[in-house]
């Protein structure tokens, strides 16, 4: 299994010499596979089970804790095999400061956990910024922002790393962006999601972390986030549904990586 350490989230070393930079067409020719595959897993996503489990914490100005925000939640099928959401902790929330938003609730559902499919591949700006390592994983890095905020619609701002081989998301850095209401004072933390192989395929989010303070017209509020998606699981039913190639099995070369480290 290839993972993501969380710890390394800001060490990048070059790759080999011998990898040279790619032309402005290999460029486009990457940027749309990616989306493929992204593609991919996002319909294949859909047929996984899994456990999220989230906790939001306010700090004032001067580090004080005040309130929390806590939700477990098994995203499940039902015995008709409808996806649905199970609840299963949900302690009455405490926080003062701040409050969750509509457009909070689908950055966590779509925009923390980011998908750049071909679908979605023209709403976004997509700029080619260099090579990185992470952990012991060579990536493409890419700027993405979207060309046009359309009313209702939430989008990702920020920086992608794509794996060079399976050609899919390993990790994103960035903010949650869109058109707000006149006079409506929300404020949106930077977060960082990582991905872990599931299956030898595709790359699942397995945390989401953020740790900002958030300028609000009333003052600075500390905030501090953590997504945990845990437990991934393949629907299986009566019917068999396939997307895309079969699933390979992991090569045994592939060399180990740490998993992320306990938040």
């Amino acid at each position: 299994m290839r993972t993501i350490a969380v710890i390394l989230m800001a060490a990048s070393l070059p790759l080999a010499a011998s990898k040279t930079e790619p032309t402005k067409d290999e460029i486009a020719q990457i940027i749309d596979k990616f989306a493929a595959k992204e593609a991919e897993f996002a319909k294949a996503r859909e047929s996984y089970t899994y456990r999220q489990t989230i906790r939001i914490q306010e700090f004032e100005a001067g580090g004080q804790a005040r309130g929390r925000f806590d939700l477990v939640s098994d995203i499940i099928f039902s015995a008709e095999g409808k996806r649905t959401e199970r609840i299963v902790r949900a302690p009455s929330p405490t926080l003062v400061l701040v409050s969750l938003s509509p457009e909070d609730e689908q950055d966590l559902r779509s925009v923390q956990p980011f998908v750049l499919t071909t679908k979605d591949l023209p709403k976004y700006q997509v700029d080619y910024i260099g090579k990185e390592k992470l952990d012991e994983i060579d990536c493409y890095v890419f700027a993405v922002k979207p060309k046009k905020l359309e009313p209702g619609q939430r989008y990702f701002q920020g920086q992608v790393w794509v794996d060079d081989q399976d050609l899919q998301i390993v990790k994103s850095y960035g903010r949650a962006t869109g058109l707000l209401k006149k006079g409506n004072d929300q404020r949106f933390p930077k977060f960082e999601t990582w991905r872990e192989q599931v299956d030898g395929k595709f790359w699942f989010p397995v945390l989401t972390k953020a740790d900002d303070t958030l300028m609000f017209d009333s003052g600075a509020v500390g905030l501090k986030m953590q997504v945990k998606y845990e437990d991934y699981k393949q629907f299986r039913s009566t019917t068999t549904i396939t997307f895309g190639d079969a699933v390979d099995t992991p090569p045994t070369n592939t060399p180990p990586a740490p998993k992320p480290p306990k938040p």
